[in-house]
């Protein structure tokens, strides 16, 4: 295949350095324009100097102009502001957006959880969720827009979908309690977001079912399977810069224990490059996901509470940002789907 063009709108901020960071490891790949708002006119090492190659180019502004001419367009853009832009290119081009834009499949819940109006919907950018008998990467092949979903909804998707499908447990009775490093809250500087208030604390946010990611959660869980879905959701900075640990429990159906349980996740994942079910007794650390395209899971059932416990791990700028959306772009052009991508975690 012939050199893909790569253009990325956002690279000043974490998503679109982590696209750029592995699109360095691309061997199809080139990379083009990178562009910004506040930040334009100054050099890319100003914000990553982690990215040597790259560290002298200058952020250009992100104008339809100047993304335009690329086989590929990346949008690390804020919440609301991708549409404007994705609607000023050509069908021509692949774009990925990496915001939440276009995940939402119902205009009433982006208008309730993000507000404004709503962009519209693309093609869902989690190759491996369950849908029906087959998969997501089946609908993801030659698209040119994909939406990149959020963070924590990969984490407890990949986690309960084989037991929702499977029809193990009660999705109307689901729990998730999430540890999120700092670097998913984004570079925006805010108080409770510095070192001073950070260091030593554990906090939550997005507490009483109003984080943004819920009905993305929903919506992917019912694409698994579920009739309905009820989800009580509450994520908790914990002092580290990457990573999310999520502990998902349900309701077990009746009659249903360990084995059968297992068995549906080794069928559910053995043949997925990124995902891995974990031998008996080892669980999930988010040291092993760091840099990695990888989601690590554990199972187990609390027999006095009959509820399955899903425990799983990622790095939420790479499996849960930039690894998903280099693996759709991989599936929309026709790539091998792993091009690019390492299962090398950086512990310790």
């Amino acid at each position: 295949m012939t050199t893909i063009t790569v253009a990325v709108a956002g690279a000043s901020g974490y998503a679109g350095g982590e696209v750029l960071r592995l699109l360095l490891s691309h061997p199809d790949v080139e990379i083009g324009a990178l562009t910004a708002a506040s930040s334009a006119g100054t050099p890319l090492g100003d914000h990553h100097p982690h990215l040597v190659p790259l560290a002298d180019r200058i952020l250009q502004p992100t104008t339809a102009e100047t993304l335009s001419g690329h086989d590929v367009v990346f949008l690390g853009l804020p919440h609301g502001q991708s549409g404007a832009v994705a609607a000023e290119l050509g069908e021509d081009v692949l774009v990925i957006d990496c915001g939440a834009d276009f995940r939402l499949q119902s205009a009433d819940e982006w208008a309730e959880f993000y507000g404004g109006e709503h962009a519209g919907t693309w093609p869902y950018g989690l190759p491996e969720l369950i849908v029906g008998q087959g998969r997501q990467r089946d609908a993801l092949k030659g698209v040119n827009r994909v939406a990149v979903p959020g963070c924590n909804v990969t984490a407890i998707t990949l986690g309960l979908q084989p037991a929702v499908a499977a029809r193990l447990v009660e999705a109307t009775d689901i729990v998730a309690v999430l540890a999120n490093g700092y670097s998913g809250a984004g570079k925006a500087p805010k108080q409770h977001l510095l070192a001073a208030e950070g260091l030593g604390a554990a906090s939550p946010y997005g507490v009483g079912g109003v984080h943004r990611h819920v009905p993305e959660i929903m919506q992917n869980l019912r694409q698994a399977g579920a009739d309905d879905v009820t989800i009580s959701f509450t994520p908790t900075l914990v002092p580290m810069a990457r990573g999310i640990l999520a502990t998902t429990t349900a309701r077990l159906a009746d009659g249903v224990e360990l084995p059968a349980i297992r068995a549906a996740y080794e069928a559910a994942y053995d043949a997925e490059p990124f995902i891995h079910l974990l031998p008996e007794g080892r669980w999930p650390t988010t040291a092993a996901t760091l840099g990695a395209n990888t989601a690590q899971l554990q199972i187990a059932v609390d027999q006095r509470a009959r509820r399955l416990v899903v425990v799983s791990a990622i790095d939420n700028l790479v499996k849960g940002t930039a690894g998903g959306a280099i693996q759709s772009m991989n599936l929309a052009l026709g790539l091998p789907e792993t091009t690019g991508l390492s299962t090398i975690g950086l512990a310790p």
